[in-house]
């Protein structure tokens, strides 16, 4: 029987599992897919940074604009975020209607969903499994973090007006952690979630909103609401 090198021995005591082969894009996408593809609903926490592109330049030393809340899905189109610090915040979104609810300004701004809901609707479809990824993206598998875990690229296919490029940054169990949306003219805002909670079971009326008494509502456009 052939003996392994002493060299190769001590290589995988120490660093085990460097020597596996590494998942593919496809197998990781189907990965994706089986874990989110048949949910009929979640809810997860995260944390929201936004780098300018003047913190980017200064170094990982510069921390940016920081936000946390938390996230509530629901399939096919329903997406809610409750912003919590630094002050609190809402945002509803279906595929026809998107709302940004900030109470402590007693102001409501309403959208249309397909002129200026581009980022929510891709966060939408990447909870649903990365549906119709081909169609719409280039997709590619970059190189692993310093954690060793995936990370996949999405390219805009025909190009986006103000999204450059989209990172995943996945776990070896093939659940998204971070979702980094960059920008054309350099920013980048990125998405850390924490744990996800399936939930099935949410209140009528859970996604849609109602404009509380006193309230003003403001139709705009052009306005990012992640950044």
């Amino acid at each position: 029987m052939t003996k392994i090198p002493m060299i190769i021995c001590l290589w995988l005591l120490l660093f085990p599992g460097t020597l596996q082969a590494e998942a593919g894009l496809d197998e990781i996408l189907e990965g994706i897919r089986k874990n989110y593809g048949d949910l009929l609903g979640f809810t997860v926490s995260y944390k929201r940074e936004v780098i300018t592109k003047t913190m980017a330049m200064l170094g990982e030393e510069v921390k940016g604009d920081l936000a946390t809340g938390n996230m509530f899905f629901k399939p096919p189109g329903f997406l809610r975020l409750e912003q919590e610090t630094p002050k609190q915040e809402s945002v509803f979104y279906n595929e026809e209607t998107l709302w940004w609810y900030i109470p402590y300004q007693k102001r409501a701004y309403k959208y249309s969903a397909q002129e200026f809901g581009k980022e929510l609707r891709l966060l939408n479809d990447i909870f649903r499994g990365l549906i119709r990824v081909d169609d719409r993206f280039h997709v590619s598998l970059r190189n692993p973090n310093d954690l060793g875990e995936y990370q996949i690229e999405l390219v805009p296919q025909p190009v986006w007006q103000n999204i450059d490029r989209v990172i995943l940054t996945l776990t070896h169990e093939n659940t998204i952690r971070i979702v980094s949306i960059k920008y054309q003219l350099g920013a980048t805002t990125i998405f850390t979630l924490n744990t996800m909670i399936e939930k099935d079971d949410f209140e009528n009326n859970f996604f849609n909103f109602t404009v509380p008494e006193g309230v003003l509502v403001v139709e705009e456009k052009g306005v990012n609401i992640l950044q």
